[in-house]
């Protein structure tokens, strides 16, 4: 290979930063050290010539230290400066002593003189501890340090903060650096969210909105064109909402399996280009490969939605994650499949930049106004907390000197290698008409940039043009975000968006009905045009439309909705996110709306989707805990010995939705029919259930004693009853409602003692997916009698999988217990670096081989 000119020669030059290092065959990347050598700190320069990026793009500099130090975080103001979170009390040592000292800092980084690299700094807040997050905002900035929530104040325009009022003093609480909340991402909704966390703010009226919203990821938090939010875990690379925040949680008698929290991909593969030895697991086998390097995601963060417009057209709409163990940065191809997102990778085997210098740390990813993808490089060697140090790593650390140097840090940024910087725009002084142009950039961040700063200066004469764009506007986006820009404006009017409810852009339509509900609740003239236009377009849609039409219908009148809904699980009901958005929307209606479906013509034929969908409601009816509604479906319920499949649905669901002792049993004003008589065919689990649920003259229920369910305690019921929920819908299109197994698709569970068995190997077969035969029940199942392999769920998080397997081994007879608590957590961390389904030969050789190692 060519050698490249040496560093100093191009520094004379004056082109550092302005180089990049490709795949290309004509440049010689330093060699992988292996995973015994060593890992030197290396200058900017020489970092540079460390990078593979993907072929036609190259890597330049934008900031080092001392400049910059330890960056986590970064943002660009509407002036294009970077403003930076300096976390450099992070880990000092091997202890992390020193944690607590007011070393952090947010920074403003700004290019004088054009040339593309950072060359002023200037500390806009010092003396913090260990600050995370960053939101600009009027008159200043939001920062989260020393666990709180933070409004500073720049009242002079030097770009130093003058003042800093506390806003929440629980944003942290006392979570560990690796696990405590942070982003203050700014959404299309105008409402700032956060990861790992349950709380959002909004601006309001001058004051700091507080409010509740899902949990969502670990360490970063971005959204697409469509306001999705993606965020991930260090385990599990891609994460997404569905659905608008907030709005399938609103039925308290109905816990959503589908639409939050929906993992993209099962790919946990990364590719890296050297050893990676000083990750905290990588003493357990199948972590690391036979060459020492990270096999999969073991602290993926930072997932940013690109859409800027430096980059090629295909990167557009693609999801880069970070993983620093790896010292890589992956690209994920996004899929929008109407209402459901999936992602893969562009080129398995190569990454989109990886890097050969261990202490290349990629933490944090931005969009900058000139389109470019901007990268927050920590540059040390340890990036483990101390609270999560292992001894191997420790000894790795210490043996290959990798705690120091500390204070450094790089910022870098990915273009075109023909690219030119366009001119920047100073867009805080931009007119109220130049930022309306901009909502309709092809550009993500200034339509994003245009939207905030119009409605930030709360300027209401721009009331016109707003709705002139979104109405007539060329662009989709644009139209959008002139909606968007009205809502955060408060001049949303329902004479502008009732008609839009019919566009013939499915992005209008749904925004339309969503920016509806607020003005539909709180006027019932709106209401009833609102749910006259939903029926009117419901048969013909667009399927996105529909989803929001479910949410949507929680505010009109029942007599828009009852039939707007029953359409909607009608022709949509095989679809599990649409049957959950459907139970959103019936908080308290859902024995009116079961009875009205049970005498459906259209209901009385069996198929899957129904029967879950009966069940369902059935469940929430019993959560809901009315004696008429319940002592309607237990006369229902008395249909002689032999149970059709709607008797049975609801037998299930009610037993499902009444297994906690902990509830008062409800009092039925006579005996029901179907708990006395003796020639009921019905489980006699499911009997005993019920009959703690409910009391009547001549039966009182004793609720210190057990059920006949003696192997699992109210705890474990809850855990039980959520997993049926998940089960309907990740697992019995193939396995069954009634874990029988289908034909074509998936063995049975009950009486399997894959199910009943050694919890470890059923966690695994869960994590991993597993091919090829296996024997259940005496009976050998292989393709093309089921299908040839069952997926991974690794996107899962463990509590989640927990339910479903304490669910399985307690259901159609089966009675093996609940499954422990860490089993899932632990299996997961002791099977890091497996990528591949298992067969039935090799998983039941790696238990036994484990047993044998731990002595069982």
């Amino acid at each position: 290979m060519v050698k490249v000119a040496s560093w100093k020669y191009l520094m004379a030059a004056g082109l550092l930063g302005l180089l990049s290092f490709t795949t290309s065959l004509d440049i010689a990347l330093p060699d992988d050290p292996g995973p015994n050598g060593p890992s030197p700190e290396r200058s900017p320069a020489a970092e540079l010539a460390t990078f593979r990026v993907e072929p036609g793009l190259k890597v330049q500099l934008v900031a080092a230290e001392p400049l910059v130090q330890d960056p986590v975080v970064m943002t660009f103001d509407p002036d294009g400066r970077l403003w930076v979170v300096e976390m450099r009390g992070f880990m000092p040592t091997i202890d992390g002593k020193g944690e607590e000292q007011r070393v952090g800092r947010v920074s403003v980084l700004e290019d004088r003189n054009g040339d593309g690299k950072m060359d002023v700094g200037t500390v806009y807040l010092d003396s913090l501890i260990m600050p995370r997050a960053l939101a600009l905002v009027p008159g200043g900035a939001l920062v989260v340090e020393n666990k709180a929530l933070w409004m500073t104040e720049d009242r002079n325009g030097d770009l130093k903060a003058d003042s800093k009022t506390l806003i929440d003093p629980d944003y942290v609480g006392n979570g560990l650096p690796e696990h405590a909340p942070n982003g203050l991402w700014r959404n299309i909704d105008n409402w700032y969210y956060n990861a790992k966390a349950r709380v959002r703010y909004r601006l309001n009226d001058g004051k700091w909105e507080r409010d509740s919203t899902e949990f969502r990821g670990q360490w970063g938090i971005s959204h697409d064109d469509e306001g999705r939010l993606y965020y991930n875990y260090n385990w599990s690379q891609l994460h997404a909402d569905l659905v608008p925040p907030n709005t399938l949680n609103r039925n308290r008698n109905h816990t959503p399996t589908t639409g939050i929290d929906h993992g993209l991909t099962i790919d946990r593969r990364v590719y890296p280009i050297r050893a990676n030895p000083a990750v905290n697991r990588g003493y357990i086998p199948g972590t690391l490969d036979k060459n020492g390097r990270l096999q999969e995601f073991t602290a993926a963060c930072s997932p940013l939605v690109y859409r800027g417009k430096a980059l090629p057209a295909s990167f557009y709409g693609n999801v880069f994650v970070c993983e620093p163990s790896g010292n890589l940065i992956k690209r994920n191809l996004v899929e929008d499949k109407g209402v459901i997102l999936s992602a893969t990778d562009p080129h398995p085997g190569t990454e989109f930049l990886a890097s050969t210098d261990e202490r290349f740390r990629p933490v944090f990813l931005a969009s900058g106004p000139d389109g470019a993808l901007y990268v927050a490089d920590m540059y040390r060697g340890l990036i483990q907390h101390g609270a999560y140090v292992t001894p191997y790593l420790r000894e790795q650390t210490l043996a290959r000197k990798l705690v120091l140097p500390i204070h450094r840090g790089r910022i870098w940024r990915i273009v075109p290698e023909n690219w030119k910087a366009p001119k920047s725009v100073r867009l805080s002084k931009a007119s109220v008409s130049d930022l309306i142009n901009e909502l309709s950039s092809p550009d993500g961040w200034h339509r994003d940039m245009a939207q905030r700063l119009l409605v930030e200066r709360k300027d209401q004469s721009v009331e016109k043009s707003l709705v002139a764009l979104a109405q007539k506007g060329p662009a989709a986006l644009g139209r959008f975000h002139a909606l968007w820009t009205l809502d955060g404006l408060k001049l949303s009017r329902p004479e502008v968006l009732l008609p839009l409810v019919s566009d013939p852009d499915p992005l209008i339509r749904t925004t339309a009905t969503r920016l509806l509900e607020p003005l539909a609740r709180a006027d019932r003239n709106v209401r009833e045009k609102l749910g006259e236009a939903l029926l009117k377009e419901s048969a013909n849609a667009p399927i996105e439309q529909v989803l929001q039409m479910a949410l949507t219908a929680e505010v009109l009148e029942p007599a828009a909705a009852q039939p707007l809904l029953a359409g909607i699980v009608e022709r949509h009901g095989d679809t599990p996110l649409l049957r959950d958005a459907v139970m959103s929307s019936l908080q308290n209606r859902e024995s009116a709306f079961l009875q009205s479906l049970l005498k459906s013509p259209n209901w009385q034929n069996r198929e899957p989707s129904r029967e879950i969908f009966v069940e369902m409601l059935a469940t929430s009816v019993m959560r809901k805990r009315d004696p008429a509604e319940l002592t309607t479906l237990l006369d229902q319920l008395n249909t002689g010995s032999d149970l059709g499949w709607k008797e049975k649905a609801i037998l299930t669901g009610m037993t499902i939705g009444g297994g906690s002792r902990k509830a008062k049993p409800v009092a039925l004003a006579s005996a029901p029919a179907l708990l006395t008589r003796s020639d009921a065919k019905i489980d006699p689990a499911r009997l005993a259930v019920l009959s703690t649920v409910f009391e009547w003259p001549g039966h009182t229920v004793d609720r210190s004693s057990p059920t006949k369910k003696t192997l699992l305690s109210d705890e474990d019921q809850k855990l039980f009853a959520q997993g049926r929920q998940l089960y309907l819908s990740t697992c019995s299109g193939c396995h069954g409602t009634d874990g029988a197994g289908l034909n074509r698709f998936a063995p049975p569970l009950i009486g399997s003692d894959w199910v009943l068995g050694d919890q470890k190997r059923l966690a695994l077969i869960i994590l991993h997916g597993m091919e090829g035969p296996v024997d259940v029940v005496g009976k050998t199942y292989n393709a093309p009698e089921i299908l040839p392999v069952m997926p991974s769920h690794s996107t899962m998080d463990d509590a989640s999988i927990t339910a479903i397997l304490t669910y399985i081994r307690n259901e159609w007879g089966n009675n093996a217990g609940p499954m422990g608590r860490r089993v899932v957590g632990m299996t997961r961390v002791t099977s890091q670096g497996r990528v591949v389904p298992w067969t039935a030969k090799e998983l039941n050789k790696y238990i036994l081989q484990a047993q044998a190692e731990s002595g069982k």
